[in-house]
Parts: C-alpha cells; structure tokens; sequence
C-alpha cells in the first residue's frame, strides 16, 4: 500500500486519511475562530450608514410635508363682486357686507366643531389687531352652530372683530356656495372678490397676500 500511495497514512487502529481531508478539517476549524477588531467594524459602520439614512429620510419626509401644508394655505386669486350678505352679529344686530364698501375684508366662514378654524383664530385676531386702523377688518360668519356655542368661542378666543350668525347656512350654501370650513374670501375696497382661502390660513400668507391689497387706494 505504502509503494502504491505513498500520500496515505495509518493509524494505530488501521484507519485511512487522505491528507485533503486533514486540510479540510483544519479549514473548518479556522472558520470557526472569532472574528477580528477589524472585521467587526464593518457590520458597525453598515448599521450606523443605515441609521443615517433613516434619519436623513425621516427630516426630508417631515420637510416636505411641512411645505405640503404650507402649500395649502395659498389662496386662490379669484376675481368676482362680492355678494350681498346681512346677518345678525353676536350682539343682535343686522349688518350687511355693503355697509364695509370702502375697507378691506376678509369673509372668515366657521363653525366652533372645525379643528382648522380653531387654529387659525389666533392668527386673524392678531392680524386684524395690527391692520384695522388701515382700512381692514375680519367678518367671521359662523355656519349653522347654537347661537350659546358662538357667544362662548367668541368669549374663549378673545374675538374682537365681527361675528355674524348664520343659522341657515345662507353664506356657504347660497352667497359663497362653498362645504368647506373654514373658508375665506377677501374682499378688496371697491367690493370685489380678490382671493379665496379654502383651509386654515397663515400668518405668512396673511403678510404676503392681503397686505399689498389692504396698501391699495389707502
């Protein structure tokens, strides 16, 4: 045997290796060491790779949602008179939107159940603070709500401005023919519709779309 395959060895119990064998089997046993430093770092650097990522993803995701609603509050340059509305206010009193011929107005449509129209009230009240000795003013007209419900929101919100009570829904359904709440129109000094906001307005807006109409014909 030996002459034959002089590569093949015996043990004492007359077993036989091929010497390829021993070399798998030593292979084997490398594999099955720890892995080094060095090769651990990389499933690390991967990982955190990845978290950066996420991250990165998450922000652009938020960024453009953020511009998304920004996006949102741009109204609509629409241009059509106004038309002919009287209400009572909230301290019984019939107005009409031809008594403010010769102001600025924003028409405000609302209810008190209206998420949006909660959020935006801050921002029109604050906004008609620093403009009503310009020429402008807010009518807020409120869609259908219990007269007790309007009379605490105003009271709630620090309202200053008009609210005008709109128990048949006469201004969303007949004069501005809208369903959306909150939506609102601004009304220019000769009585024309100029823009339509359908959604809760931002004070951005507020500033780059009804100043330049307020600072007209002053």
């Amino acid at each position: 045997m030996h002459d034959i395959y002089p590569d093949f060895e015996r043990d004492s119990l007359g077993e036989v290796y091929l010497p390829q064998l021993k070399a798998s089997k030593n292979k084997s046993m490398n594999e099955t060491r720890p892995l080094s430093a060095s090769r651990l770092a990389v499933p690390v650097i991967i990982f955190g790779l990845g978290l950066v990522l996420i991250a990165v993803s998450a922000f652009l995701i938020s960024r453009n949602t953020s511009l998304q609603n920004d996006f949102a509050t741009v109204p609509v340059k629409v241009n059509f008179p106004a038309p002919e509305v009287t209400l009572n206010d909230t301290r019984g009193v019939t107005r009409s939107l031809a008594e403010y011929r010769g102001q600025v107005v924003l028409v405000n449509l609302w209810a008190t159940w209206c998420p949006p129209c909660k959020e935006e009230m801050p921002t029109l009240q604050a906004f008609y603070n620093e403009h009503n000795a310009e020429g402008f003013t807010i009518i807020a007209i409120n869609d259908g709500d219990p007269e007790a419900d309007v009379l605490q929101f105003e009271k709630d919100y620090r309202l200053s401005f008009p609210v005008w009570l709109d128990p048949e829904y006469y201004s969303t359904e007949e004069a501005f023919k809208t369903v959306n709440l909150p939506t609102s129109f601004v009304i220019d000094r000769e009585g024309t519709v100029r823009l339509m906001w359908v959604g809760g307005i931002s004070r951005r807006a507020l500033d780059q779309y009804v100043i330049p109409i307020i600072m007209e014909k002053q």
